[in-house]
């Protein structure tokens, strides 16, 4: 799947979006359900997670003023919690404004996978949540396992002499190369790849990223899928001092909370998923349904773009605007499209259709912050100049960046605890991790074909359904063929004895359609559904005030949505 990210509110000052206090005791309660109908015991009751589950949060000031940090232990491996390997999670809050009625702690998680939330909360997601939720929550966020600030963190990026010595290689090899033009062509990967050549170049290309995840992150792949970022949650609730979960998941996070009800659903308190993700489609239907989103959405922006953002629109009408991105697409599968000497892709040689695309496809999320720089990065790139296009991403990859919030006696703490790891020699990982986390993630939550026939036969449907949209998006799952096997399997939500959840759609989402949303609410027992009549990706904190002010009373009162609720 792509990057389903919360993307960061305008009224956000200091970046992105999302978090007084004592130190508290873990405070657990009574047994706890997990996944099936046979429900297990309260884990906080096993004597081996008994250490994790009553941990105290240590909270000190944040690098950014306004925020307290902290550091949660959880077992790499909770079938052997004891064996003295673990994940080191930042934590952060943002302390309830109205303390004398505070409720509790609220978690959130803000998407990905692969978006830091202790990060984002610093960076200003608190102002995301309603005044009235921010008056009686503490606004709290971590890192989930393997991303950002955790120690030890994904990367499938070489270590630094290693990508020395290759790009040497590649200089070397380009020096004493004479390319043709034809050849350079051939070198473009195509938005469908239908020659055997390029399925056997697509193939090639996705083995050799599967590998180097596994060469350099190997011993934690298997340790970062969402149902054990969902039992860290708990430890963190207890951590918190919370017999009951409150919880807000945007995007990703929405699978994040759907694990967590399934396994402890008499600890939800109150549980919000927004652009929700559908658990019972497999990795086909998801390709297909999240891409049929992206193109839907670039219909309406098409339809639309006159309406939002004016005069800058690169076309005069709809079918001019399709005209000129289809034609950008296709000359970008012919020749990178050129860009400026300090563009991030000047060093492969200007953009390819797939960095056309993606760059077309994340404008999507925020039309109201990203149509208008959009439409000027289009003419421009038209005219010759991909430059500004290539550049859109700059901004949401600050946003999202995933570095590391804590103080100078964290660092120390997070340094000391990298020398007990190191057997693990794992290379240090890059400021922001988001992609191999994306891709690990992604691909350890959701079962995937070994051989590469369903691959190709899942072309022609993805294209019918989404165009190159669809294509792509099939191409970029064969990094899963090579990946480590999780445990989980597409399945309807079983959440036996969960409260009711609130779930909330937004009508023109690109990224987590709107169908998934009104699925997951039926499959929740007692699930609500608020639809949000609008375009972007989620609700909660830009759909104005009618969906603030139903999830606040939520929120703070528990107050049930009532079906066919609109906004």
């Amino acid at each position: 799947m792509n990057r389903a990210v919360r993307r960061r509110p305008a009224l956000a000052t200091t970046a992105l979006a999302l978090l007084c206090a004592l130190s508290l005791t873990a405070c657990t309660g009574g047994p706890v359900p997990a996944t099936g109908k046979a429900r297990a015991a309260d884990p906080a009751s096993r004597p081996d997670l008994k250490p994790f589950y009553g941990q105290r949060l240590q909270w000190t000031d944040c690098a950014t003023d306004g925020y307290e940090c902290a550091r949660l232990t959880v077992p790499r491996d909770y079938a052997r919690p004891g064996n003295g390997r673990t994940f080191v999670l930042p934590v952060a809050r943002a302390a309830a404004t109205g303390p004398a009625r505070r409720i509790g702690s609220l978690v959130y998680n803000p998407g990905g996978p692969g978006a830091g939330g202790a990060s984002s909360l610093e960076e200003g997601m608190d102002e995301s949540f309603g005044a009235a939720v921010r008056a009686r929550f503490d606004i709290v966020s971590f890192d989930p396992r393997g991303v950002g600030g955790s120690v030890p963190a994904l990367t499938c990026e070489p270590a630094e002499a290693e990508a020395e010595a290759e790009e040497a290689e590649a200089e070397e090899a380009e020096a004493g190369a004479e390319e043709t033009s034809e050849e350079a062509s051939d070198a473009v990967a195509p938005l469908y790849p239908r020659t055997e050549a390029d399925r056997s170049a697509a193939a090639s290309g996705a083995r050799t990223a599967a590998e180097d995840c596994e060469e350099h992150s190997g011993p934690i792949l298997r340790h970062v899928g969402t149902e054990d970022a969902a039992r860290d949650l708990d430890v963190l609730r207890a951590a918190l001092g919370e017999r009951e979960l409150t919880y807000l998941g945007w995007s990703y996070g929405t699978s994040l909370g759907t694990s967590y009800a399934e396994q402890f659903p008499r600890r939800v308190r109150a549980m919000v998923l927004d652009g929700a993700i559908d658990p019972s489609l497999d990795w086909r239907q998801r390709v297909i349904s999240q891409s049929a989103g992206f193109r839907r959405s670039v219909d309406d922006y098409a339809e639309q773009c006159a309406e939002i953002a004016g005069d800058s629109c690169p076309g005069a009408s709809p079918q001019e605007i399709r005209a000129l991105i289809e034609r950008l697409y296709q000359r970008a599968e012919r020749e990178p499209l050129p860009v400026a000497e300090d563009s991030t892709y000047a060093e492969y040689g200007g953009m390819d259709a797939t960095a056309v695309l993606d760059a077309v496809s994340m404008a999507m999320y925020t039309p109201e912050d990203q149509w208008e720089p959009l439409s000027e990065a289009l003419r421009e790139a038209d005219q010759g100049d991909a430059t500004k296009l290539g550049a859109l991403d700059d901004e949401e990859e600050t946003e999202e960046g995933t570095e590391d919030p804590g103080t100078a006696e964290e660092e120390q703490e997070e340094q000391e605890e990298q020398k007990e790891q190191e057997e693990d020699e794992t290379p240090e990982p890059p400021a922001d991790n988001g992609d191999a986390a994306l891709t690990a993630v992604n691909c350890l939550d959701v079962p995937h074909p070994r051989s590469l026939s369903p691959y190709w036969d899942a072309l022609a449907p993805a294209d019918q359904a989404a165009g190159v949209y669809g294509t792509a998006g099939v191409t970029a799952e064969l990094t899963c063929r090579d990946w480590p096997s999780g445990g989980r399997s597409p399945h309807r939500v079983d959440a036996e004895g969960v409260p009711p959840v609130l779930v909330v759609g937004t009508t023109g989402d690109p990224a987590t359609p709107y169908a998934e949303s009104v699925s997951l609410a039926e499959q929740f027992p007692q699930g609500m559904l608020l639809t949000y009549e609008g375009l972007g990706h989620t609700a909660y904190g830009r759909g104005g005030a009618c969906v603030t002010a139903k999830v606040d009373a939520y929120l703070v009162k528990r107050e049930r949505v009532r079906p066919g609720a609109t906004c």
